[in-house]
């Protein structure tokens, strides 16, 4: 594990540990208005279990480095999984966390690769690799 590797890991961990917690509390209502209308559950009850994952991802990735291959891939097909909201808003056209206008809703599209990029990374799943023997 490369030094920037665990820089990655320990800093992505710690901003999905710090979404979560604002997910449950002081951004709650911004989070709901970004669930998209189709979606079939309700959209606090949807806000409260994504900060509750992003939490338990978040710490884990930090607190667990022995397992950060499988915390980081899961964190990755977290990322994936919540891309369609991300299109949704998009779509719909919705504003939140500033993203008021169909340009800042597009290009926040491109930073969801990179944030499954970043935990990847973070795994250890990407970057250099000792030479086999």
């Amino acid at each position: 594990m490369s030094i920037a590797q665990t820089v990655a890991r320990v800093g992505l961990g710690s901003v999905m540990t710090f979404a979560g917690i604002t997910h449950l509390t002081v951004a709650r209502e911004e989070f709901q208005a970004q669930v998209p209308g189709w979606f079939p559950l309700d959209e606090d009850l949807v806000v409260l279990g994504s900060g509750v994952a992003e939490i338990g991802l978040g710490a884990a990735f930090v607190a667990l480095p022995g397992r950060r291959r499988q915390i980081g891939i899961a964190l990755a097909l977290f990322f994936v999984g919540i891309f369609p909201g991300n299109i949704a808003q998009y779509v719909e056209g919705t504003d939140g966390f500033g993203l008021d206008t169909d340009t800042k809703r597009f290009v926040r599209l491109f930073f969801q690769p990179l944030l499954v990029l970043w935990a990847l990374f973070g795994a250890g799943v990407l970057g250099r690799r000792s030479p086999q023997r």
